[in-house]
């Protein structure tokens, strides 16, 4: 391949070393970014509402939903669209994400 090249994507399993760190830990004490307000908070900082069907998590400053959890027979689904970001750590002073 040349210099010049565009690379070659891989597929998602690369992303199992990277993301084995967030997913191995108690979740609760990963930080997010609201989307909505910008607050950036832990999820255990989260109000969340059980239903039968799952899950909603919601920011405690603007109450927005953050995500929602729904545990299905082939496994949980986790859908996050209320965070701009989410991860280990509490990002940086500008609520940007962890480095």
């Amino acid at each position: 391949m040349g210099a010049d090249a565009d690379p070659v994507p891989l597929d998602g399993n690369c992303l199992a070393g990277p993301l084995a760190g967030l997913l191995a830990v108690d979740v609760t004490t990963t930080a997010g970014r609201c989307t909505h307000c910008g607050d950036v908070a832990m999820l255990a900082r989260a109000a969340v509402w059980a239903h039968p069907m799952g899950y909603v998590g919601r920011c405690r400053v603007c109450g927005q939903v953050l995500l929602v959890v729904v545990e299905h027979p082939d496994g949980v689904r986790v859908a996050a669209r209320g965070l701009s970001w989410w991860g280990l750590g509490g990002g940086d002073d500008d609520g940007g994400p962890p480095s």
